[in-house]
């Protein structure tokens, strides 16, 4: 007989978990004992639920495996749900497991006898509100169904398109006994081939032999299928252009002789042109959200067939984007099919449209010679230089806002390099906890891109980062409180509220909060001697804070916007009219297809 919380344990061993992040807690405490003495798991303790499950979702994206995180009932599992939603949207596994009341405590042993909020200490009735933004959630009520819970839940975490799982386990099936051989194991279903793919493959490549300007969108669904590098092959072979998304744009380096930038509303102008005069788009593994498409979506790639393959079905079915081809299909079986055809197949040689997409990432460089010659630091400036200083193999993460755009747009990324980004939830806090699981998972030295508004929501983890030793190198971006909603204040109300020291919101001295935690802090505040002290950072052992002051009025810049005319209307604009707008002879030298109409 064996403890159910450490059987539980030891089946994650033998599922390869070697890793998991957990705040401790009451309802929890089997399960914490049961974590704590094993010698095979290394133990993460985090100071906020909210860090733990962001933690792990570092450590699932730099390991590409499932991560654990272990939380305990009540405020314990509720505190872990903006981690959860981000997983969700951008499809990171993570098997949550929660301690839970004892079960004849919980409002769920009461159904259809008694209507009340709450019955146990602290309890909640966690199932029903992560059900929404998990693949698979449920309660173990009877002991003997702990294997086959746990192995239902690792299998949704990994399988199709990997997302969260959670298991809340009640204190007193927490402590029960079972029989390890009495326990029955969960069989998924055998997934049958279909030559349905294979048909849809000739499909595919019928149309990409009757393209004059083809184009491949690579989204993260090709780094969750292990995809890259023969997408990277089939673009090289055939001369084929690439754009990144914003949640994958480490996949491609910017020296690969075939990348033609990143694409969406806050993307580059290169990667937009190309994208948008392209006459067939491969859209590979990517979900194709507001962000990227914009709300002027019935202009989005307007003139070109669209091919789409998506392991989630529903992705296909959107209402605003339909594809010509849709193929659901894991791209870890869609591309070795259509690598194969495609060399069988007659094609047209794309060099000249490669190059005309080349022409338009040297005509419109990322970082502007204003933005360089500004008289304070510009953030794109910034985040250009440092990646420059970058080694091949380096680790990076960013926030959201200033930290997240200015690295998409002016960021250079190199071989072999990681860039962790959250688009889906894109939430403050991200950045600290997320560079926690990835300095854990790599054991390297982190990059962290931290704004000083999202620093606050997680300030925290600097603790966790101190006692661990964890050689995170924090820049702290300092535009004096919240840019991003500075300029959406500016813009629709000419006034300010609650975005800065002036109207409402403090920040601390940072100096003094690394001495708290015994933290190096280095000071960034000019252009002059910036590099410089990127240097002393990066080459810095052990745990580092930078505080970088950046140009409290500066502008995201380019972005997708609504142009006001002389007559008041306001004029939406399609994904290549990005402001601050061209004059309209520039837009119509980089289109070969027609401008949109203003409408």
């Amino acid at each position: 007989m064996i403890k159910l919380s450490d059987y539980i344990v030891k089946l994650l061993e033998e599922n390869g978990v070697d890793t998991v992040f957990l705040v401790t807690g009451g309802g929890a405490m089997h399960l914490n004992d049961s974590f704590g003495a094993s010698d095979r798991i290394r133990k993460v303790f985090g100071h906020h639920e909210q860090g733990c499950a962001i933690a792990a979702e570092g450590y699932a994206r730099t390991t590409g495996e499932m991560a654990v995180v272990n939380v305990t009932t009540g405020p314990g599992g509720l505190n872990t749900l903006t981690g959860v939603m981000g997983q969700w949207t951008d499809s990171v596994p993570v098997l949550y497991i929660s301690g839970q009341v004892r079960y004849d405590t919980t409002v769920e042993s009461q159904k259809g006898r008694l209507d009340i909020r709450q019955l146990g200490d602290q309890e909640v009735d966690i199932i029903s509100v992560v059900s929404p933004l998990t693949k698979f959630a449920a309660t173990i009520k009877d002991p003997k169904d702990v294997r086959w819970t746990v192995e239902k839940a690792i299998y949704e975490a990994k399988s199709g398109r990997p997302g969260p799982v959670w298991v809340d386990v009640p204190h007193n099936i927490q402590s029960a006994m079972v029989d390890e051989a009495g326990l029955m194991g969960f069989e998924p279903e055998t997934v049958t081939s279909s030559d349905l793919l294979e048909e849809k493959v000739r499909q595919a490549i019928v149309m990409l032999s009757e393209a004059k300007r083809p184009i491949v969108v690579c989204g993260r669904g090709t780094r969750i299928s292990g995809t890259i590098e023969p997408l990277q092959a089939f673009c090289l072979e055939h001369h084929i252009p690439v754009v990144t998304t914003i949640n994958n744009f480490d996949a491609i380096p910017d020296e690969f002789p075939e990348y033609a930038g990143r694409i969406g509303t806050v993307g580059q102008r290169a990667g937009n042109f190309c994208l948008q005069n392209a006459d067939l788009v491969l859209f590979m593994g990517t979900r194709n959200n507001i962000r990227q498409i914009s709300y002027t979506w019935k202009y989005f790639c307007r003139a070109a067939k669209k091919i789409a393959v998506e392991i989630d079905y529903a992705e296909l079915r959107k209402p605003f984007l339909t594809y010509d081809l849709p193929i659901h299909a894991d791209l870890a079986d869609f591309m070795p099919l259509f690598v194969a055809m495609a060399r069988m197949a007659t094609l047209p040689d794309w060099t000249e449209w490669s190059e005309w997409c080349q022409e338009r990432r040297r005509r419109f460089p990322v970082v502007t010679e204003e933005q360089m010659s500004s008289s304070h630091l510009n953030p794109y400036h910034f985040a250009h230089e440092l990646t420059k200083l970058l080694g091949e193999d380096a680790l990076v993460v960013t926030g959201n806002g200033t930290a997240s755009l200015c690295m998409f747009q002016s960021g250079i990324v190199k071989p072999g390099q990681r860039v962790l980004i959250n688009s889906g939830c894109a939430s403050m806090g991200y950045d600290i906890p997320a560079s926690i699981g990835m300095a854990v998972a790599s054991g390297r030295d982190t990059i962290c891109l931290s704004g000083d508004g999202s620093f606050q929501m997680n300030l925290q983890e600097m603790a966790t980062i101190a006692y661990n030793r964890l050689p995170v190198k924090i820049f702290y971006l300092d535009n004096n409180g919240y840019a991003s909603i500075r300029q959406t204040q500016d813009n629709f109300f000419h006034r300010r509220y609650g975005i800065g020291p002036e109207n409402g919101i403090g920040f601390p001295d940072t100096a003094k909060l690394a001495e708290a935690y015994g933290i190096k802090h280095f000071v960034i505040e000019g252009k002059e001697r910036m590099v410089d002290v990127m240097k002393k950072v990066l080459r810095h052992e052990g745990p580092a804070l930078c505080h970088v002051h950046l140009d409290p009025e500066h502008i995201f810049e380019p972005k997708l916007s609504s142009e006001k005319k002389t007559d008041g209307r306001l004029v939406s604009k399609p994904l290549e009219d990005m402001y601050p707008f061209l004059p309209r002879k520039v837009l119509k030298e980089n289109m070969i297809i027609d401008l949109a109409p203003e409408d």
